[in-house]
């Protein structure tokens, strides 16, 4: 028998070995062929020579042992184990770990702006030499902005990280980078420049034409370089108003909604290398900030997938169209030769609308960029914009358009993919992988409703309902990690409020909704749900119960949260195109309800936690609410006052009521689902949640029908009419091929593919049944119409996977269950059954 320990993880990136704090948590997965397998201990070796002996079970988010680590620092880290069996395994390969905070007092570095910039919002560059009077042994680079940027050193950028340092709330909130940049110092001169723009910190957000800055007119940037010499002494370089800056550069604008233009005329080149003129460079403007920035929490945005033209379309009004094959997140690089200031206009656009570009859904983004030639042969990207589209206008091509000359560049926050999902049928796998691109497209550096309008805010409605799925589809862990310390933040400012966005941008945005602002008590659970994390449970806490505070102040003696504005069932299929808000579903009562909720989610965490007079507190308060909810909303017999397929899913699957209410409204919820057609009948709030209701009374059959409906309103409808990523509207394209006539129409939006999470949990039958997968929970739910369905999900403890085949009316079942974890094994017609880690197979007869 082997045992191995495969890999060893350090909390919370991963894309590499980082601590963002002193005391980072360890993980560590093992690989063995020994049934039901378990560990009884642990041994860390530190650097070869420090060793922890470790009584325990976990292996997942486990306190580090040694001394805390100081800033900068450097170690190698090994894990060994042994199981219930007795038996040792060898040592784990070793892993780095670098430190990548700054101690007390360290941050050194100015934010510096442009002295004389070309414009609001203008980019530039900044410089500046150094000499390293010795050889270096460590050079590290602590940088950031209020803006985005990257750095090279001595003509070399120094990583392949994109729109550094991502989005947060800057008032409250900077992240810096940490990076290694030895290789690129050299004993002798040496050069740092720094390219950036303003992006996020000076886009215009708001609506109908009524946009505003809310940052700043002007990004700035700051960055430090800490140099270790050989004989032991340290330098520190740091942005100051002694660093030059100018509005030059090839990058003439840039916008994260309108695009950018670059003119390759105006390269400099050698301007981040040593002996490089710059004395009409005008010396740095110094800006007051005062955070203190922070230690990178998620994995930055990268490149990680480039496509190629699929096809080349001549419009009817005889305009050139690339159309990628799937809507993406990104932008293109052009390689193209053509006479000196000939400017190239490159347009994006989701879809395609009788046959020319669909430009409408932008609203007042542009989204285009412009390409001015040098009179040589130039490549294009933009660095500092990105654009939602499939299909991109090229005007002005010098020639006939070469489609090897263009790639699609795809950007995203550089998560780990974690989960897949296949079965027989082929519509219900695209829908899964349009909710997989949906996802990436709409994860970059904060959770976004959309990429490709005048929007991009991190709604957090829309997270709330996707948390799940998305902590499911990638290892999201980190992501929203950092995400929820902007909401920290944001609620600390605001009276406990969580916004409709965050980062909070809008005018009004800050005033509380239902099942938006709830983000801040349903994420945090996800969190320690999916991947064990306590400690963001702990951390969260006091926001959790602020946010509760607030809605229990709102539903006020009486119970219920009434007469306030409310996005409600948000784009209810049935809302009329110009108003996505109204509802079949009465606002209050999904006020009332979501009350209730986060209530009981606090009470939970309270629980968690070991405060039980909190605990207490809140359980209590929820039912408060309840009995009033009751008594407005539930009629005799389990009918709601609002006869809706929300209305009916919420007091569901949010146990607002007791079994036997239950089903009985399980069985109206089937009956209002067969009365539309075995059509959708649910916006925001109830398209999360009406399968698992269906499920969970007994229906499964007519989840399987909604699933596999291809009618108006349906998952599957966009599928049909060739989506590539989850549409916002459940007809943002109608079947004439017309763009929805709704002001607010995007092809890329994830909250409706919320259902891949019941995919996998119930349709194929992979779920947490204890935080961070310890425990599963095996129970497929087959549904007719589909012979096959396999859910494999990489767990905290290693892969895990439930799959069945249905053949000659014999249902067999198959399921891995990761080292160090157990499941229950759920059946239809068997007896429930426990089992350790390892491989299984079940028969029993098909349940449909």
């Amino acid at each position: 028998m082997s045992t191995h320990v495969t890999e060893v993880r350090i909390e919370r990136r991963r894309d590499g070995h980082y601590a963002d704090v002193p005391r980072p948590r360890l993980t560590w997965l093992v690989e063995t062929d020994t049934q039901d397998w378990h560990q009884s201990a642990a041994e860390l070796r530190l650097d070869g020579e420090q060793i922890a002996q470790l009584e325990t079970s976990e292996s997942v988010l486990v306190d580090w042992p040694f001394a805390p680590l100081s800033p900068r620092a450097r170690h190698r880290i090994e894990v060994r184990v042994t199981g219930s069996d007795g038996q040792v395994s060898e040592w784990s390969d070793p892993v780095e770990i670098r430190a990548t905070f700054l101690g007390a007092g360290e941050w050194q570095a100015d934010f510096i702006e442009l002295a004389a910039p070309e414009g609001i919002a203008s980019p530039g560059l900044m410089r500046t030499e150094f000499e390293a009077a010795r050889e270096v042994t460590a050079a590290v680079l602590y940088a950031t902005a209020q803006g985005v940027y990257q750095v090279s050193i001595n003509g070399r950028d120094v990583d392949d990280a994109v729109l550094k340092p991502g989005w947060t709330s800057y008032q409250y909130r900077i992240e810096h980078e940490c990076t290694d940049v030895t290789e690129l110092v050299r004993q002798g001169e040496n050069a740092i420049g720094v390219r950036f723009a303003g992006c996020w910190y000076t886009e215009e957000y708001g609506f109908h034409g009524a946009g505003r800055r809310f940052y700043g007119e002007q990004p700035a940037v700051a960055a430090q370089l800490h140099l270790t010499y050989t004989d032991g002494t340290t330098e520190v370089v740091a942005t100051g108003p002694q660093w030059k800056g100018a509005a030059t550069g090839p990058l003439v604008s840039s916008s994260l909604y309108h695009g950018e233009r670059i003119d390759a005329r105006r390269v400099e080149s050698g301007w981040d290398a040593p002996g490089f003129d710059d004395h009409a460079w005008p010396g740095a403007q110094v800006r007051a900030v005062d955070v203190v920035p922070e230690a990178m929490v998620a994995e930055p945005v990268r490149r990680t997938e480039e496509l190629s033209v699929r096809e080349v379309i001549t419009t009817p009004s005889g305009r050139t169209v690339l159309d990628f094959g799937q809507n993406l997140v990104g932008r293109l690089r052009v390689r193209v030769t053509g006479p000196a200031g000939h400017v190239i206009t490159l347009r994006h656009a989701e879809v395609l609308e009788h046959g020319e570009l669909g430009t409408r859904p932008l609203r007042e983004a542009k989204a285009t960029d412009h390409l001015v030639l040098s009179g040589g042969e130039d490549v294009f990207e933009p660095e500092f914009t990105f654009h939602g589209f499939r299909y991109a206008e090229v005007g002005d091509w010098p020639g006939e358009v070469d489609p090897a000359a263009v790639t699609a560049v795809v950007i995203t926050s550089d998560m780990r993919r974690t989960g897949w999902f296949e079965s027989s049928h082929e519509l219900v796998n695209r829908l899964h992988e349009n909710v997989v691109w949906g996802m990436r497209g709409n994860f970059v550096s904060v959770p976004t409703d959309c990429p490709q309008r005048n929007e991009r805010l991190g709604w957090t409605g829309d997270i709330q309902v996707f948390s799940p799925t998305a902590s499911t589809l990638f290892d999201s862990h980190a992501f929203l990690t950092g995400w929820l310390r902007d909401v920290a933040a944001e609620q600390a400012g605001n009276g406990g409020v969580c916004g409709f966005v965050i980062p909070q941008v809008l005018e009004g945005g800050g005033e509380p909704a239902a099942a938006w602002g709830d983000a801040t008590t349903v994420v945090p659970l996800v969190l320690y749900e999916r991947f064990g994390d306590l400690d963001t449970l702990r951390d969260h806490f006091p926001s959790m119960k602020a946010w509760a505070d607030v809605l229990l102040q709102k539903a006020g003696r009486k119970g219920l949260w009434e007469g306030d504005f409310q996005f409600g069932d948000w784009l209810d299929p049935d809302s009329p195109p110009a108003h996505p808000g109204e509802a079949k579903t009465d606002k209050d009562l999904v006020a009332t309800a979501h009350v209730i909720r986060s209530a009981r989610l606090v009470a939970r965490a309270a629980g968690i936690l070991g405060h039980e007079q909190e605990s207490q507190h809140y359980a209590q308060e929820a039912d408060r609410v309840l009995h009033a909810f009751h008594a407005a909303f539930v009629e005799p017999g389990g009918r709601m006052s609002s006869d809706t397929q929300t209305a009916y899913a919420m007091a569901i699957v949010f146990d607002l009521v007791d079994e036997e209410t239950a089903g009985l409204m399980g069985d109206r919820l089937a009956e209002l689902v067969a009365e539309a057609g075995d059509t959708i009948g649910t916006g925001f709030v109830g398209t999360p949640i009406i399968s698992d209701a269906l499920t969970r009374t007994g229906h499964a059959e007519v989840a399987g029908k909604l699933l596999l409906q291809t009618k108006v309103p349906s998952w599957l409808y966009a599928v049909t009419m060739g989506a590539t990523t989850v549409w916002e509207r459940w007809d943002s394209m109608l079947p004439d091929g017309t763009i929805n006539p709704g002001q607010m129409t995007s092809f890329n939006h994830y909250a409706f593919g919320a259902v891949a999470d019941w995919l996998y949990r119930s349709l194929a039958g992979l779920a947490p049944a204890a935080p961070g997968y310890r425990k599963l929970r095996i129970a497929p739910t087959p549904v007719v119409g589909i012979d096959h369905a396999t859910a494999r999900h990489e767990t905290p403890y290693g892969m895990a996977e439930s799959s069945w085949r249905i053949e000659g009316g014999e249902m067999t079942v198959r399921a891995l269950i990761p080292a160090n974890t157990t499941a229950t094994i759920e059946l239809p017609g068997r007896t429930e059954q426990q089992v350790g880690s390892g491989t299984y197979e079940f028969s029993v007869a098909d349940p449909r």
